[in-house]
């Protein structure tokens, strides 16, 4: 057996034409999305992250105002930015790239974003209207993640066990939410499961987001399952890698996501969807 793909870039072109259509009938009405996004510091990771982001946003017809911070920037500027960014009706969503500085809280960053323009979906009335089934913004990487499933015909996973590999804010917890939604049966491993294996090769869908290399071997998979690989990782070599040992797993899963390509071009694309969504309800 070998797996098949799922394409992150090519669903992301789909899922951005949508998003292109959708801003250009608000702006020809008046109202061209916008988002703000904030750099604090000269990390290069996050200088990509967010030029990707900027792009994006261009090539689909959206308006994005980026600023860039010095990393001596205090908490108490940031948090005046974000309370001008609230208030500016032409912007519709924020985004605060992460990490921070050291000497700025992360949580009151995100906390004082207007759950109204949390297109990152880390508020905690998102995490919250997430977990009650309530209408909110969904994190991004997990909802990426979702559309991937359903791209397959994963829509409703009734009778379907998912386990998903992490529990952090932005991808373990909201993914297990989002999997329940969809009525499967969620497993989560951590750092605390004594046997990870055990549980994995019982799931009819893996996603593994701890971010280290190789957490899932071939042997750790039930034959036909389907494997959503959230990491990025380097290997010995320098390349680009996820979490899943991905030549070994190939040959047991039914669907697998490449790294780089699957997940990664998906966390941009949703936050496109994220922001049209926001622009649509101010309207």
């Amino acid at each position: 057996m070998t797996a098949q793909l799922i394409d992150g870039n090519a669903l992301s072109r789909q899922l951005r034409a949508d998003v292109a259509q959708r801003a250009a009938a608000l702006t020809a009405r008046g109202i061209r999305p916008g988002l703000a996004v904030i750099l604090v510091g000269d990390n290069p990771a996050s200088a990509v992250y967010v030029r990707n982001k900027v792009k994006a946003c261009a090539d689909s017809g959206l308006h994005s105002v980026l600023e860039k911070h010095d990393a001596s920037m205090t908490q108490a500027e940031l948090l005046a930015r974000i309370e001008a960014l609230n208030a500016d009706p032409a912007i519709h969503g924020i985004l605060v790239q992460l990490p921070l500085p050291k000497h700025i809280d992360d949580h009151a960053v995100i906390e004082a974003i207007s759950p109204l323009k949390d297109v990152d979906g880390f508020h905690v009335a998102s995490a919250g209207a997430l977990m009650v089934g309530e209408p909110g913004f969904k994190a991004c990487t997990p909802y990426g993640c979702m559309k991937m499933l359903e791209s397959i015909g994963l829509k409703d996973l009734r009778g379907q066990h998912a386990v998903v590999i992490g529990r952090s804010n932005i991808v373990g917890k909201p993914m297990a939410m989002m999997l329940l939604a969809a009525n499967a049966t969620v497993t989560v491993c951590h750092s605390g499961t004594t046997d990870l294996a055990h549980h994995t090769r019982q799931a009819d869908i893996v996603v593994a987001a701890v971010g280290k290399r190789n957490v899932l071997t071939a042997d750790r998979v039930k034959p036909g399952a389907v494997v959503i690989d959230v990491g990025m990782n380097r290997n010995d070599e320098g390349k680009l890698c996820g979490d899943v040992d991905f030549d070994g797993v190939k040959d047991v899963a039914g669907w697998i996501t490449p790294v780089p390509g699957g997940v990664g071009p998906m966390t941009i694309t949703m936050l496109l969807v994220n922001t049209i969504e926001a622009a649509e309800r101010a309207r």
